[in-house]
């Protein structure tokens, strides 16, 4: 049997909701002992607890230590692949910090839950259940990170989290989840044609996230001149456009050399500089703004964080977000 490499680092998967208030909260350590026996049915499974937050407390240096864990763990020749659980809020940063990061044709699959343990309908069991027979499957190699909910797989590069509480709430708006898991196996439909994967060292920087709406004022967001920001990430509207009202906000922090990536605020379709008019995609181009290849803003920010370690060059930028 495969021998699998379970990491928690908490989230609702491994919290309890009390019963007479509702609310759902932390337990000291998380335990998945009640599927112990169906999880040793698919592989040889080894626990390593790297944390115990709900999601909204990761942050980039929690997924810098979490991807060095996981890289250990790849490295080691007993260990076939890993499984990382997770809170829901902000899984897909940090699978898809992992899938730029972790070099290793082994499976890694991110999964969690969106019921806590002792809810009825609790999904976190049968998640962690598929996402064991994912991880050992060896069609799932080579296809960089995955998230297993629902039965469904969805490649950490497109998935998003689309619902506050329904079960099914992690999608690929475009192009839907690469494979399916069923009691006949894994099936898969589909996978991302290319694999960008980054080294680095650290990972340190501010890159803030600011999103487009009509009316906007540049006032608004005045303190990113004065503050030292690294870099700047901004849901625009359609196919890549912005209110004039934004413009010297942005001229400024051009002339001081801050790389700003450009992605839509739609979560379906890419950017692209077609619109010629004042804050259209086509000026907004000529002013030096990089256009993004269908990321969505939090991702478009790691990505820049991850790249802006080892890259500063604005021609090199573009070329890497304009990678499918």
């Amino acid at each position: 049997m495969k021998r699998i490499i379970i990491i928690n680092t908490g989230g609702t998967i491994a919290m309890l909701e009390d019963q007479v208030t509702r609310s759902v909260r932390p337990v000291e350590q998380a335990t998945f002992t009640s599927i112990l026996p169906l999880l040793q049915q698919v592989a040889q499974v080894e626990f390593i607890s790297f944390a115990n937050m709900p999601s909204p407390h990761i942050t980039l240096d929690h997924m810098f230590q979490l991807r060095q864990l996981v890289q250990e763990q790849l490295n080691r020749s007993d260990v076939d692949g890993v499984v990382v659980t997770h809170g829901t809020d902000t899984l897909e940063e940090t699978a898809f910090f992992l899938h730029l990061t972790v070099a290793s044709s082994k499976p890694v699959v991110v999964t969690g839950a969106m019921r806590s343990t002792n809810e009825i309908g609790a999904d976190g069991p049968i998640n962690l259940y598929r996402s064991v027979q994912v991880a050992s499957a060896a069609a799932s190699e080579g296809k960089g990170v995955l998230v297993v909910f629902n039965d469904e797989i969805h490649s950490a590069q497109y998935v998003t989290k689309t619902h506050t509480s329904n079960i099914a709430t992690f999608q690929s708006p475009e192009f839907g989840p690469i494979g399916t898991v069923t009691k006949g196996g894994i099936h898969y439909l589909h996978a991302p044609l290319q694999r960008e994967t980054y080294t680095i060292e650290q990972i340190h920087g501010d890159v803030p996230l600011i999103k487009a709406v009509a009316g906007m004022r540049w006032e608004w967001y005045q303190s990113l001149l004065t503050q030292p920001i690294n870099g700047l990430v901004i849901e625009a509207l359609g196919q890549g456009n912005l209110p004039p009202s934004i413009l010297p906000l942005i001229t400024q922090l051009v002339k001081k050399n801050i790389p700003i990536v450009m992605v839509s605020r739609c979560f379906n379709g890419h950017v692209e500089p077609v619109y010629d008019y004042i804050g259209g995609g086509r000026q907004l181009q000529n002013l030096g703004l990089i256009f993004s290849n269908g990321l969505n803003g939090p991702k478009a920010r790691i990505k820049l964080l991850i790249l802006l370690q080892q890259i500063q060059n604005f021609s090199q930028l573009q070329k890497l977000f304009s990678l499918e």
